[in-house]
């Protein structure tokens, strides 16, 4: 008799865990972005023990000097693993001072999706078998102060919740671009796009810069000063992509995208 009970609850277990890892394989509710706000939760609560070498990189399109209010940006969150089975995620917004959720995100529904109300990002199941992700955030509407992305990653083995590898990385600090119109340098930058050189030219009254590129994630990739003769800047030791030019001049600033062919 109770080797027949135990029968049943085995039978019963089975589509119970089946059901488990179908959600966790296609991003599960709750909060594992390993943020303040989410009480530095990850995925590691259930899976763990792998080992994958997985490192996980987060690019925005939001400018080092900050946001402005109510616009949208892109984000992009890539895992690299030596595995070739699963990979997941899952990325939150919060205020540094407290942990409160900010902006809203916009997912594509089709490799990711929005979870918890929209406070988080996550992967689909059709989604997990990509290793990048690419959705939008758009900024709140009101200062909120200083803001940061954190995501965790998953590299899974595609057997179970055992043998997976959590990792994670939180974005820079940003806060409202508030720039006042005397403090803003008003530049002309062209070609952009451009593969070799770009030519910034100065606004009346200034007569020598500083132009600084920074590329997706918030890094210097390139230091260059100019004056209003000199104008012309080489671009070609720097790798494709977009990148924001912050151009300082007799204290104002001004900055741009700039896409590098």
């Amino acid at each position: 008799m109770k080797k027949h009970y135990f029968f049943k609850i085995l039978l019963l277990m089975i589509p119970v865990s089946a059901i488990l890892l179908m959600s966790a394989s296609a991003g599960r509710n709750g909060s594992y972005s390993g943020s303040p706000g989410d009480g530095g939760n990850t995925c590691t609560q259930c899976h763990s023990g792998g080992s994958f070498n997985a490192s996980l990189a987060l690019q925005t399109e939001v400018p080092p000097e900050g946001y402005e209010l109510g616009a949208t940006y892109s984000l992009n969150v890539e895992i690299t693993s030596t595995s070739n089975s699963k990979h997941g995620f899952q990325i939150t917004a919060e205020k540094v001072s407290d942990g409160t959720k900010i902006g809203t995100f916009i997912a594509d529904g089709s490799s990711n999706q929005l979870k918890n109300g929209g406070t988080h990002v996550t992967h689909t199941a059709t989604g997990n078998s990509q290793k990048i992700w690419n959705f939008n955030w758009k900024a709140p509407t009101t200062d909120v102060g200083e803001i940061k992305f954190y995501v965790a990653g998953l590299a899974g083995n595609g057997g179970g919740t055992g043998g997976d590898q959590v990792v994670t990385t939180a974005s820079s600090t940003f806060n409202v671009l508030g720039l006042s119109e005397a403090k803003r340098l008003n530049f002309r930058m062209y070609p952009n796009p451009a593969l070799e050189r770009v030519t910034i030219q100065l606004p009346s009254g200034s007569e020598i810069a500083e132009v600084k590129f920074y590329d997706n994630i918030g890094r210097l990739a390139l230091t260059q000063q100019i004056t209003k003769i000199k104008n012309e800047i080489s671009v070609n030791n720097l790798s494709r992509g977009v990148y924001v030019i912050k151009v300082l001049s007799d204290n104002k600033i001004g900055s741009e995208k700039f896409i590098k062919q």
